[in-house]
This record gives structure tokens, C-alpha cells and sequence, in this order.
């Protein structure tokens, strides 16, 4: 069984949610099993594209004029490992930043830096498997919220998504070689 394989995309690619779907990252990466995608370009979820029911019931959307997306997809996989892996995406994403000198802060699945928002985060069930996003304001610009980017820190957004990709990778691979060492106990 093969790994988890990712692509960062080169051409700006806008995300409205509906890219949320069994088979979109397998489709750019051109692997059928668990898949990766990260690429950077705005973002306008509008409220009935919305898969946080909480939030669309609410009226919300998510704006952003730039941010650096992840899509991940994982077969044969159920929602709550999908959200365990959202947190732990989630959770790497804070280690990089503060091994990059920036005081960020964690709640449940958002990251806020300087008290702003730093990213939306969604875990997802499919037809066929289950699906994260994460994105990471570049520039926050038109966001409801309260935001902060990577602009403003400085941070350039392919390396930062290539950086956490492959921690990704790596940590998934970690996972499954320590699921296979073990023997069952009594």
C-alpha cells in the first residue's frame, strides 16, 4: 500500500468550497489513494456552500482575497479520524509557524495570531472518503472576521504549504509503520 502523496499546485487556483468533494485532490494529483493538494488563491465560500452546518445556519461565509489552501483525502477512513487528522494538520501548522518565531494559538481547529484568525479548517465526510481543508489567510482582505495573513508576517505561502505537506506525509507515515509493529495483547 502506498502512502500519502501531495502536489502543490503552481497556478492560482480560487476556492468556493465546492472543491470539498470525493475525488477533487485525486484528480489534480493523479493518485488513487490518500492525496493531497495544496495551492494558493482567494477564497469566497458563500453560505450554501457552507459544510459547517453551525456556520450556515448562521448566515456566515468565509472571504478572504488570497489564502493557501489544503485539501487532503483519505479513503476508508471515518469522520472522527478525519477530524483527529484535521487537528493534528492543525496542530503542525502551529509548530512550523512557531518554529518561524510567530506566537500563534490553537482552538479546537483555528489558529489565530495577534488575537486574529489565521485560518478556516473543515473535516468532512464523502461518498468515498473523508476530506480536510485548511486555509490559511494570505491576505485577509474582505474577510467577516477579524484576520491576520501570512502577508504581513512575511511568510511566502508555496514553502509554507510545501513545509507542512511533508511533515504531513512524514507523520502519516509514522502512523501507519507504528500501527504495524505492535502485537495484539490479551
Amino acid at each position: 500500500m502506498r502512502g500519502f502523496e501531495y502536489r502543490i499546485l503552481e497556478e492560482e487556483t480560487p476556492y468556493t468550497g465546492r472543491e470539498l468533494r470525493s475525488g477533487w485532490a485525486r484528480e489534480r494529483v493523479g493518485y488513487e489513494g490518500d492525496v493531497g493538494v495544496g495551492f494558493v488563491g482567494p477564497c469566497h465560500v458563500a453560505t450554501d456552500d457552507l459544510v459547517d452546518l453551525d456556520d450556515a445556519r448562521e448566515g456566515e461565509h468565509i472571504h478572504a482575497a488570497l489564502m493557501a489552501h489544503v485539501i487532503i483525502e483519505h479513503s476508508g477512513t471515518d469522520l472522527e479520524t478525519a477530524v483527529l487528522r484535521q487537528r493534528l494538520l492543525v496542530v503542525m501548522l502551529c509548530e512550523i509557524l512557531a518554529r518561524k518565531g510567530f506566537a500563534v494559538e490553537r482552538s479546537g481547529d483555528d489558529i489565530f495570531y495577534d488575537g486574529r484568525k489565521l485560518t478556516v479548517s473543515i473535516a468532512a465526510p464523502g461518498p468515498q472518503s473523508t476530506l480536510i481543508h485548511l486555509g490559511i489567510n494570505v491576505d485577509p482582505e474582505g474577510s467577516p472576521v477579524p484576520a491576520a495573513g501570512l502577508q504581513e508576517m512575511d511568510v511566502a505561502p508555496g514553502e509554507l504549504l510545501a513545509e507542512l505537506l511533508e511533515a504531513y506525509r512524514l507523520e502519516t507515515a509514522s502512523v501507519r509503520h507504528a500501527t504495524r509493529k505492535v502485537r495484539g495483547v490479551p
